[in-house]
């Protein structure tokens, strides 16, 4: 804007000038000293204008002139925040073991249908991984002679392999759909995700005796209990009769809960050990 004020205020002064051949030479003279006097203002601000803008935000040193852009703050993760997401879980633990039953905490779902409670049971069951969980258990069996009369080598061990199997297929239908079906009750395990290591320990062992309802109030866990219970008491069928059936019962029982609450305290602590180990990588 200064450039075109000069530009036409020069403009105007030299056409008056022509247009008066009558002024004098003195005043022609002036006027070009008069010009030549706003050379040094007028090379600064035609250098600006016609400048590139790349160039021009760069000093002599080649770094920008202009002011960095500020950087986002970021907040560290606060599990006490009800909107923060922590503890949170995947379908499957090291890519390997089922994690079906385990939910993200700080969540709330909607009640399972009886459809989904079986589908759930047959997911643990008949997962892939499970049949190299039951084939470890049936080696332990073996090696501590738990059943005599099965004898040992690859016949024996066959007879193992598929009592476990049997055992843990029929205990999770009964915990994760026949029982919960007859109570109302939600055969999923809530993470809790945050607090001391003890804490969050007791809360998931004590998992085997409380649970919530389909309308997500706390109850006594009859799933795990009455489930359990039944599923060893089933076991009876297909075992040796020369057996005492009541302490195999309680022995099976006992199994199957020390199994199920050790399975909780994994669940518990794995998106831990996925965020802090593996970087969130499974």
């Amino acid at each position: 804007m200064a450039l075109a004020g000069i530009v036409e205020s020069a403009s105007v002064q030299a056409q008056t000038t022509i247009g008066a051949p009558e002024q004098s030479q003195e005043r022609t003279a002036q006027w070009g000293l008069d010009n030549r006097s706003l050379l040094p203002v007028l090379l600064p601000i035609v250098s600006v204008l016609t400048q590139d803008p790349q160039q021009a935000s760069k000093t002599t040193d080649g770094k920008s002139s202009l002011p960095d852009a500020p950087t986002p703050a970021t907040k560290p993760s606060d599990p006490n925040n009800p909107n923060e997401q922590y503890g949170k879980q995947n379908k499957r633990i090291l890519w390997i073991i089922p994690n079906y039953r385990a939910v993200s905490a700080n969540t709330h779902l909607p009640p399972l249908t009886f459809k989904g409670e079986l589908w759930l049971a047959t997911q643990d069951t008949f997962d892939y991984s499970d049949f190299i969980y039951v084939g470890a258990l049936a080696g332990i069996s073996m090696a501590s002679k738990s059943e005599p009369s099965f004898g040992q080598g690859a016949e024996g061990y066959g007879k193992y392999y598929w009592h476990v199997f049997a055992d843990g297929a029929i205990e999770n239908y009964m915990t994760e759909a026949i029982v919960p079906a007859a109570t109302k009750e939600d055969p999923r395990y809530y993470t809790m995700g945050k607090g001391g290591f003890f804490k969050r320990t007791g809360y998931a062992v004590s998992r085997l005796v409380i649970t919530r309802t389909n309308s997500g109030k706390r109850t006594f866990n009859l799933s795990e209990i009455v489930g359990a219970g039944t599923a060893a008491g089933i076991g009876n069928a297909y075992y040796p009769a020369q057996s005492n059936p009541w302490v195999k019962t309680y022995q099976r029982w006992g199994t199957q809960l020390g199994l199920d609450g050790l399975s909780n305290v994994i669940k518990e602590f794995w998106p831990d050990v996925n965020r802090v180990v593996f970087r969130e990588k499974y």
